[in-house]
């Protein structure tokens, strides 16, 4: 039974360090402290004695913490809350969890607070706290943005402590968790929140498991880290406040609490660890129980378990409440027409035209819609995300690259038109295409004449080559593509351009004078043009160069330069004025400038998108699923949408080391025993997850057959082919099916549906499975490490994959090469080793001819469909919000979203 802990009798200890000597200051852990101690000590939620709650700011040393700890814990009988914000450290070799203080440094451990030390102290026998709660907030992998909490490693299995709850802050990569601009770091903020106003349709007192899902959905649904939490005993049940929203709308406390409202995706519930773990099998896995889902249409059954990625078995919620909050959107937006594929074709548009007028929904996929040529205004963007940096060699978001084209400019890029036409590609700062000789292994360049940079200098062909020698830096210019150094230098000789003492530079390019530039590669790459498309050629003038710090205002050779720090929360451009549009074939540059706001709320961006604050979202994933569903049911609102096809393929890889998938005909059994109608519902139907994909080849890259349906997919309505995967399992020597594990990231809600789509439909035929949940920061060192998969059984891997340019070679190397396999970060996640593939590939990639290589991708496409490797869901889609003042806009095939560049706004 949860009740409120006695404040007189409870006690907290908050600490937080938010300036450091050798880490990045950490400002709103400040504000943290302050947050807390007002909600832990107002008399309406807990009320704990301001004596009770005691806030340990910038700490000295690790005694000064333990010493406060034992002041604290000593008095305390009933509940004892200890709170940590500030950096995470991991040991590299034992991977425990240091908390940074003030002085600490990363290169010196030692000047940091071990974990296990506050751990030990809280299980001092003396102590005599019936409940005990730990709360982390700090961040263990990855490189922090602006404001973000660095450190590496994963706490929350090696941080448990008996009779507690530890609540802890997701380690996510590349996302930080103190925004800029908001009063609190994310996870605090949101834990704030929670306590001060309560939680709708919450019961009447907020226990830690109540706030760990609620958090939970919170933060998911603004994709921010996601929370950890582990139980012992009851410690899920432990509360820390009155729900005032429970207050504010029932007075009569005598009947029971309303239950908690269906959230789309909740998240994994904490495991009381009451009864003793799962016993593991012979082989020394843990033992899993098989599924028990039913299918979509069945009645509701008893619970199935599944298991978190540490193994631990955990309860599924109602397979019914799980059916329907899978079908839930797709049913909303099938109500708003009776056909939605039909609206994309619901304005007769035969013949096709370029252009278009008059906008309706997805007028600007194939069309330029509003086509004019009037300058001035603001074009103002949102974004969710910021970059991971603004820097041209440093970046690999798809939608920096195509932001990028504003301030930077390659030799080669993708022309400004609609359709399919988007992906060929024009010459930029080249005057002309490449001259290429010595059997496709130079490539020679002239540049364009008036090519200026914002401080009026001309750029030269020594400024294209010390631009790309920077990528060859990767201890200081890290983060971006690696093609370039691959093709100009396999074997790593070259050591980059400040640590190269000669003046020759990398050899493999040469510049004979200030137009002309000459690439020699060791052998032959047709896709060198699209790598030389990239912003990781993009030109650097070598006295400009900031190193690490460039991000922050790269030289402008484009029409817009930076007026704002490139670290803040608003990027500000404004007209370059050395910028001649006689040197420039590409970039119309008609607003006058160009913000980007960055709020990691979606619901806020949607929202602001809807009401004109914003004219675009600058990231690519589109709307928010309930945004879309409020919108797609509004005609005056739906015709500023788009559903573009993101380059995308989202497919389910099947692991050839873990049995018995190393059975093609295992792997034909469960292709054919998926009902794909129903994974495409689970992504989201149609328009919001994507079409139906017969083959793992995406429409608009040369060689992909959209008809190709090797599996009979489409012929037979995609549905499953029951009695085609029982012949399948008779081959395989497995009539009656077998259990595997199907791996699936956490923080995709859409994943988790298809999952449990998946699992339904494979029942059917004998083929049980239980659903692991990976942390999306630790799916590179699990689903990318073929030893893991082997270890944990991952027999199938949910996951989606897109080339970083629209060629077969993008697309394929990493997917099926066999000679690519990687230990970790491995992206050939189905372990596709075949020698006929392999060689297709080294054919395909000598071809300087596009059409021909294209012919040899369009085999590997029946090799990789032969095999079985990977099960296709969907070509994935989206719905994009484009503002009425948009004009010249149209969705780029090239980058997946709008083409950026062409952009203009009217007030009318």
């Amino acid at each position: 039974m949860t009740d409120l802990p006695d404040p007189a009798a409870s006690r907290a200890l908050l600490i937080g360090v938010h300036a450091y000597e050798h880490l990045e200051g950490l400002p709103a852990v400040a504000r943290n402290l302050d947050g807390l101690t007002r909600a832990f000590t107002d008399p309406e939620l807990w009320g704990l004695p301001e004596s009770h709650c005691l806030a340990l700011t910038q700490p000295r040393s690790a005694q000064e913490v333990l010493d406060a700890l034992s002041d604290v814990a000593r008095s305390v009988t009933d509940t004892l809350v200890v709170y940590y914000a500030g950096h995470g450290l991991t040991d590299p070799d034992s991977d425990d969890l240091y908390l940074a203080l003030p002085g600490s440094d990363r290169d010196r451990l030692y000047s940091a607070l071990p974990y296990e030390w506050v751990r030990r102290a809280i299980l001092d026998p003396r102590i005599a706290a019936r409940h005990k709660v730990v709360i982390l907030d700090c961040c263990y992998s990855g490189r922090a943005l602006l404001g973000g909490m660095s450190g590496t490693g994963q706490v929350a299995d090696q941080a448990l402590i008996d009779g507690t709850s530890l609540l802890a802050a997701s380690a996510e990569t590349r996302k930080a968790l103190s925004p800029p601009g908001e009063e609190f770091t994310a996870f605090t903020g949101e834990l704030v929140t929670a306590l001060t106003e309560g939680i709708s349709g919450g019961p009447a007192l907020l226990d830690m498991q109540t706030l760990y899902r609620h958090l939970h959905t919170e933060l998911a649904a603004k994709s921010r880290p996601l929370p950890q939490q582990r139980n012992r005993n009851t410690g899920g049940q432990i509360a820390l406040a009155r729900n005032r929203a429970y207050l504010s709308v029932r007075t009569d406390t005598s009947t029971p609490a309303p239950p908690l409202a269906p959230s789309p995706a909740p998240p994994p519930t904490p495991p009381q660890l009451v009864d003793p773990p799962p016993r593991a099998d012979t082989a020394g896995q843990t033992a899993l129980t098989a599924s028990t889902e039913p299918s979509p249409s069945s009645p509701p059954s008893e619970s199935a378990p599944r298991i978190d990625v540490y193994g631990r078995l955990r309860t599924l919620r109602s397979p019914r409440t799980m059916t329907i909050a899978a079908v839930s959107a797709a049913v909303l937006v099938a109500g708003v027409s009776t056909s939605l594929a039909l609206w994309s074709g619901s304005s007769p548009e035969s013949p096709r035209k370029d252009t278009v007028s008059n906008a309706a929904f997805d007028s600007a996929s194939g069309h330029v819609l509003r086509p004019a040529k009037t300058k001035g205004g603001t074009l103002k963007f949102v974004s969710s995300r910021t970059a991971a940096s603004w820097d041209p060699q440093r970046t690999y978001y798809g939608f920096v690259w195509d932001f990028s084209r504003y301030y930077s400019r390659q030799l080669m890029t993708y022309g400004t038109r609609p359709g399919a036409k988007g992906t060929d590609l024009v010459p930029d700062l080249a005057a002309t295409p490449p001259k290429i000789t010595g059997g496709g292994t130079t490539y020679t360049f002239t540049l364009r004449d008036g090519v200026t940079w914002e401080d009026g200098s001309r750029v030269t062909s020594a400024d294209v080559k010390y631009g790309i020698e920077r990528l060859w830096a990767r201890d200081v210019i890290d983060g971006g593509p690696t093609y370039l150094l691959d093709a100009l230098d396999p074997k790593g000789s070259y050591p980059g351009p400040y640590a190269d003492t000669s003046k020759a530079g990398l050899k493999a390019i040469e510049t004979p004078d200030e137009k002309t530039i000459v690439f020699k590669l060791p052998k032959p790459n047709g896709d060198f043009e699209q790598m030389l498309a990239t912003p990781a050629a993009s030109p650097v003038k070598q006295s400009h160069d900031t190193k690490a710090l460039y991000g922050r205002h790269p030289l402008s050779n484009g029409p817009y330069k930076f007026q704002s720090d490139g670290t803040g929360n608003r990027l500000v451009l404004v007209r370059n004025s050395h910028w001649q549009q006689s040197s420039d074939p590409i970039r119309k540059a008609l607003p006058d400038s160009i913000t980007v706001s960055f709020l990691t709320d979606a619901d806020a961006r949607d929202n602001g998108l809807i009401k004109g604050d914003y004219d675009l979202a600058l990231d690519t994933d589109g709307l928010h699923r309930s945004t879309s569903a409020k919108v797609l049911a509004d005609a005056k609102l739906r015709k500023n949408l788009d559903n573009p096809a993101s380059g995308q393929v989202s497919y389910a890889a099947l692991p050839r080391s873990v049995k018995p998938m190393d059975n093609v005909h295992c792997r034909r059994a469960v292709i054919y025993a998926t009902d794909h109608q129903g994974m495409q519902r689970a992504v989201g139907g149609p328009v919001t997850g994507g079409a139906l994909a017969p083959n793992l080849f995406p429409p608009g890259i040369r060689g992909a057959d959209p008809a190709f349906d090797p599996y009979g997919m489409l012929k037979g309505g995609g549905g499953a082919n029951v009695k085609k995967a029982e012949e399948e399992l008779k081959s395989c020597g497995r009539p009656d099916g077998f259990s595997t594990t199907i791996a699936v990231r956490s923080d995709k809600q859409s994943d988790t549906y298809a999952a449990e789509s998946l699992q339904a439909s494979l029942k059917r035929v004998g083929i049980t499975t239980q659903i692991a949940f990976v942390d999306a920061s630790q799916a590179q060192g699990m689903t990318g490490a073929p030893g893991v998969v082997k270890k944990k059984g991952y027999g199938i891997i949910l996951s989606r994959w897109a080339g970083d340019y629209p060629t077969g070679q993008a697309y394929w190397k990493p997917l099926v090469d066999g000679r690519s396999i990687a230990s970790t970060g491995n992206f050939n996640i189905a372990e596709v080793d075949s020698g006929t593939i392999n060689g297709l590939l080294d054919e395909s990639v000598a071809k300087p001819d596009p059409d021909k290589a294209a012919g040899l991708y369009d085999k590997i496409n029946h090799e990789v469909a032969d095999g079985a490797y990977y099960l296709p869901i969907v070509y994935d889609k989206r719905l994009s919000w484009r503002s009425p003042r948009l004009t010249n806009v149209y969705v780029s095939s090239a980058y997946g979203g709008y083409d950026y560049v062409s952009l203009g706004v009217s007030d009318s």
